[in-house]
């Protein structure tokens, strides 16, 4: 506790105040908020390239809780939680230390986050992901491989209400799903 002026105050919480410092050093244009821009160019996935645009779409989808197009310091908080957690999520399936997953790194994350898929779904994934053709999938690329899957998988789930592992669906029916998922 601190006193200012004959009156008790509460310290900043250490942990605050560094989000706070953060959160600062991230709004570039001093708004009070962070847009998109300012969080891709914030962001760092491990290998010098800017951060995939999508997934800062899909985050600042999750983050931006009172919709105003921008991440305000209390929503900056959850994002860097959300961020830091799959950060160490990442490095403890990175065996090779490389910076990036390869597809029995990536198969051995989904399966330990109860994902049961074939070969072939993981190589797609790896496809689908792996924006520097190199074979292997980036920090960034992994959250929205996560997240995308994730997505599907609960959508998947509100028609699969016997819990089979199959659906039955019209084309508009399909179609009215896939539009509608919102990662």
């Amino acid at each position: 506790m601190a006193y200012y002026y004959g009156q008790q105050q509460q310290q900043p919480d250490p942990q605050q105040q560094f989000l706070w410092n953060i959160f600062q050093k991230v709004d570039k244009d001093r708004s009070g908020s962070i847009s998109a821009i300012e969080l891709q160019q914030a962001l760092s996935n491990g290998t010098w390239t800017p951060f995939n645009p999508e997934t800062v779409r899909l985050m600042m989808g999750m983050f931006d809780r009172d919709r105003s197009g921008a991440i305000n310091f209390q929503e900056f908080g959850a994002l860097w939680k959300y961020v830091t957690d799959w950060q160490s999520t990442f490095k403890s399936y990175d065996r090779d230390n490389s910076g990036s997953i390869d597809r029995n790194e990536l198969k051995t994350a989904l399966t330990n986050f109860g994902f049961r898929l074939s070969d072939q779904l993981y190589d797609l994934l790896v496809r689908k992901f792996d924006r520097s053709g190199r074979g292997c999938v980036s920090f960034d690329d992994f959250i929205q491989c996560c997240v995308v899957l994730q997505t599907m998988t609960s959508t998947f789930q509100q028609y699969d209400v016997n819990r089979s592992g199959w659906i039955q669906l019209s084309y508009e029916q399909f179609l009215t799903l896939v539009f509608n998922l919102k990662p």
